[in-house]
C-alpha cells in the first residue's frame, strides 16, 4: 500500500518501511516557503526563474559537454539577458543588499559560473569602485559597470600570494613629474593570477599593489636619496583593453585555461610592465596622495587602513554563503526525491522498498537536510547583520562581529556543502554519476568555494583570533557584541557539570532547546578557555607564531564550534517564530537533529564527561528516530525550497516524477539518453 504526499504538490509516492517510528504531521510546503523567503524575495526569484523558463536556450543541458569557450559565451548571454529583463545587480548591491544576495543564490542554482561571473562584475569589480573609491569614481564608472559596458576585474591574487594579501608584490610608484602611477609587475611571482573576467571580457581592473611614493625628505647631504616610502597595499584602477578588446601597451593578458570547474568564468593572468595611470585612479577612500606626493589618511596606521580595505570586501563572503546554501538545496532536493522513488530490495514476497527507507540512507541524508535548513537561517541572520553594519558605518564592534560571522559561515558552509554534494551523489548511486543529473558539475564548480574569498583554514583562524580578542576584552570591562555575549558567562560555563544532567537520558531533556544550546555554548567556551591557556603557556618559549601553529587544530575546532552554536541559535529563533503548528514541528525536528548530530560527532563532550556513555547512546538512538520522522516529511521539506523543475534540470530529481515507473523520473532520464518513450 502506498501513501501519497497530499499537501506538498508532489506526485512522488513513498512506501514506508515498517519500523514503529513516530510520524510528523504533513504540512503545506508553500507555508514553509513563505517563512524561508518573504514576498519580495519570492517575486524576485520568480522573475529570475521565469526569464529562463521563457528562454530555455539559456540553460545548459550537460555542462561537462561544453568547451570553455562555449560555456563562457553561454554565461555572457545569460548575464546580458538578466540585464535586458530589467534586473540590475549593481543597483541592488548599492541600494538593496538583501535582494542582491537573494538574486545571487538564484543565479547559482541556475549555473554557478553565472553566479560567479555576476559576482566578479558587480560585487568585486563594481563593489571595489563603490566601497574603496570616492564619489568621483562612482559617478564616472557606476552606469557603465552596471550595464556591462565596462566589464572589469578584481586583480588581487598573485601567482605566489593569495591569502597573504599584505605580502603582495605588484608595485604602484608615483611619478610626481607626470602626476601618474607607474604600475609594474616586478617578477613572475607577482603576476596577477586567477583573475575573473580577465581572459576575455575585462577592460579595466581594480589592481591591488604596493603604493610607493618618493621619500619626502628629498635630499640628504646634497645627494638625491633614491628611496621610496611603501604605504602598503592599496587599490588602483588600471585599464586593460581598448574598446575593440585589444590589450593596452604594457598589459600582458593570458588565459588560465581549463579548470576543475567554473569553466564559464574567464579567469586570466595579468602582467604589467611600467603601465602609467593617472594619480586620481587611486581608490582613495582610506588613503590619498596629493600632487606633491604627500600621503594622507584619516586612519592613523597602515594596519588599520589595510583592515578597513579588506573589511569592505566582506560582502563577497556573504554572497558565497548564500550561493553555497543554494547549491546544497539543489543537491539535497535531487537526492531526497530520487531516493524516495528509487526502490531496491525488500522483505520476502513483498514489494521493494524505497532507498530512503533504509536507515543508512536516512543517516546520510537527514543530517544534510537539517544542516541545509539551519544554514539557510544563519545566512538570513548574516545578511541582516551585514546590512546593519553597512548602515552603521562607524560601529566598529559590529564590523568585527560581522567579520567573524562571515568568515566562519563562509568556511563552515562551503566545507559542509562540498561534502554534502559527494554524499548526495553517492546516495543516488550510478544514476547520480550521470552528468545530466548535475551533481558532478555542481561538485566540481563548488569545490573552489572553499578557497576563494579566503581559504577556509585561514578564515577559521581569523574567527578564533577574534574570539580570543573578545575573551580578553571581557576582563578589561569592554562590551561584548551579541553573538559573543555568552562568553561573559565563561567562568560559570566551565564549572563542573551536574552529574544528574550528565547522565540524563530522557528524550524530553535531550530535545530541550535549553540543554542543546547550553551544550554547544559550553563546548565553545571550553575550547576558547583552554586555547587561551595553551597560548599563554607556549608563547613565552616558542614565540607567538610557533605557539599558534602548535595549537592550530585547536584553533580550527574552536571556530567550527562557534559557528555551530550560532547556527543553532538562528535555527531556534526560526522555530520559535513559526506560527503554523505542523511546520513548526518539522522545523523543531530539524533543529534538534542539527544540534544532536553536532554533539554526537564531537568527542569533546565525552572527553570532558559532559555527556556520560549512557547519554551518548541515548542521543544515538534518538537521532535514528528523528531521521525516520524527518523521512516522512522530507519531500515536503525539499519542496519548500521552491526550485522549479526547469531550474533543477536533473531528470532523477524532478518534482513531477510520477509514481517512480517509466512514466515518472525515468522518462526524462531516458529521453535525455535519446530513447523515445
Amino acid at each position: 500500500m502506498t501513501t501519497t504526499e497530499q499537501k506538498g504538490a508532489s506526485t512522488i509516492t513513498r512506501q514506508p518501511c515498517s519500523g514503529g517510528h513516530r510520524r510528523l504531521p504533513l504540512f503545506d510546503s508553500h507555508v514553509l516557503t513563505t517563512m524561508l523567503e518573504d514576498q519580495g524575495q519570492r517575486e524576485l526569484k520568480r522573475k529570475v526563474f521565469d526569464l529562463f523558463k521563457s528562454s530555455p536556450d539559456l540553460l545548459s543541458g550537460v555542462e561537462e559537454g561544453l568547451t570553455k569557450e562555449e560555456h563562457r559565451a553561454l554565461v555572457r548571454r545569460q548575464l546580458m539577458a538578466i540585464l535586458a529583463a530589467g534586473l540590475n545587480p549593481l543597483d541592488m548591491f548599492a541600494n538593496d543588499l538583501k535582494s542582491y544576495f537573494h538574486v545571487g543564490e538564484c543565479l547559482g542554482q541556475i549555473d554557478l559560473s553565472l553566479m560567479i561571473k555576476s559576482g566578479v562584475q558587480y560585487s568585486l569589480w563594481g563593489g571595489s569602485v563603490i566601497n574603496l573609491g570616492t564619489e568621483s569614481h562612482r559617478k564616472k564608472y557606476f552606469d557603465d559597470i552596471a550595464s556591462f559596458k565596462l566589464p572589469g576585474c578584481f586583480a588581487m591574487t598573485e601567482l605566489k600570494h593569495g591569502s597573504n594579501v599584505a605580502a603582495l608584490q605588484t608595485e604602484a610608484v608615483l611619478d610626481i613629474l607626470t602626476d601618474e602611477w607607474v604600475v609594474h609587475t616586478p617578477d613572475e611571482g607577482a603576476i596577477k593570477w586567477w583573475i575573473g573576467n580577465a581572459a576575455e571580457d575585462g577592460r579595466m581592473a581594480t589592481v591591488f599593489a604596493r603604493l610607493k611614493v618618493p621619500d619626502p625628505s628629498g635630499h640628504k647631504g646634497g645627494v638625491v636619496k633614491p628611496k621610496l616610502v611603501d604605504h602598503g597595499v592599496h587599490a588602483l584602477l588600471v585599464p586593460l583593453r581598448d574598446s575593440q578588446g585589444k590589450a593596452l601597451p604594457g598589459v600582458e593578458i593570458r588565459d588560465c585555461g581549463y579548470k576543475i570547474g567554473l569553466n564559464g568564468v574567464d579567469n586570466g593572468a595579468l602582467r604589467f610592465t611600467h603601465v602609467r595611470v593617472p594619480r586620481v585612479n587611486l581608490l582613495n577612500r582610506f588613503g590619498n596622495v596629493d600632487k606633491a606626493g604627500r600621503y594622507s589618511s584619516a586612519l592613523n596606521s597602515q594596519a588599520r587602513r589595510f583592515a578597513a580595505t579588506l573589511g569592505e570586501l566582506t560582502g563577497g563572503r556573504v554572497g558565497l554563503v548564500g550561493g553555497s546554501v543554494g547549491t546544497a538545496k539543489v543537491a539535497i532536493t535531487i537526492a531526497i526525491r530520487y531516493t524516495a522513488q528509487r526502490q531496491q530490495f525488500g522483505p520476502p514476497d513483498a514489494p521493494e522498498i524505497a532507498v530512503i527507507d533504509y536507515q543508512t540512507t536516512q543517516q546520510r541524508l537527514m543530517p544534510i537536510l537539517a544542516s541545509t535548513f539551519g544554514l539557510h537561517f544563519a545566512k538570513m541572520f548574516l545578511v541582516d547583520r551585514y546590512v546593519d553594519m553597512k548602515r552603521q558605518k562607524t560601529n566598529h564592534r559590529l564590523v568585527e562581529e560581522v567579520h567573524a560571522l562571515s568568515a566562519g559561515l563562509k568556511a563552515y558552509t562551503t566545507s559542509f556543502t562540498q561534502n554534502a554534494l559527494s554524499v548526495c551523489r553517492e546516495s543516488c548511486g550510478g544514476h547520480g554519476y550521470a552528468a545530466v543529473n548535475r551533481l558532478g558539475a555542481m561538485r566540481s564548480d563548488h569545490d573552489i568555494f572553499q578557497t576563494f574569498e579566503g581559504d577556509n583554514t585561514v578564515l577559521l583562524q581569523q574567527v578564533s583570533a577574534l574570539l580570543l580578542k573578545e575573551y580578553r576584552n571581557q576582563f578589561k570591562g569592554a562590551p561584548v557584541t551579541s553573538t559573543f555575549a555568552y562568553l561573559a558567562q565563561l567562568a560559570a560555563s566551565n564549572l563542573p557539570t551536574n552529574p544528574l544532567v550528565t547522565h540524563d537520558t530522557d528524550v524530553r531533556h535531550l530535545r530541550d532547546p535549553a540543554f542543546l544550546s547550553k551544550a554547544l555554548e559550553h563546548r565553545t567556551a571550553h575550547l576558547l578557555f583552554t586555547l587561551a591557556m595553551r597560548l599563554r603557556k607556549h608563547t613565552p618559549k616558542l614565540g607567538a607564531f610557533h605557539a599558534w601553529n602548535k595549537c592550530l587544530n585547536h584553533v580550527l575546532e574552536l571556530a567550527n564550534a562557534y559557528v555551530e552554536s550560532v547556527v543553532h541559535k538562528c535555527f531556534q529563533r526560526a522555530v520559535e517564530g513559526c506560527v503554523e503548528p505542523d511546520c513548526r514541528r518539522a522545523l523543531r525536528a530539524l533543529a534538534d537533529t542539527f544540534a544532536l548530530h553536532a554533539i554526537s560527532s564531537s568527542m569533546l563532550f565525552r572527553n570532558l564527561e559532559y555527556i556520560a556513555p549512557p547519554k551518548a547512546k541515548a542521543i544515538t538512538r534518538l537521532l535514528v528516530d528523528l531521521y525516520a520522522e524527518l523521512r516522512g516529511v522530507s519531500l515536503l521539506l525539499v519542496n519548500a525550497f521552491a526550485i522549479p523543475d526547469h531550474i533543477l534540470r536533473a531528470p532523477i530529481g524532478l518534482l513531477g516524477a510520477g509514481d517512480g515507473g517509466i512514466g515518472g523520473a525515468y522518462k526524462e532520464y531516458l529521453m535525455a539518453a535519446g530513447f523515445e518513450v
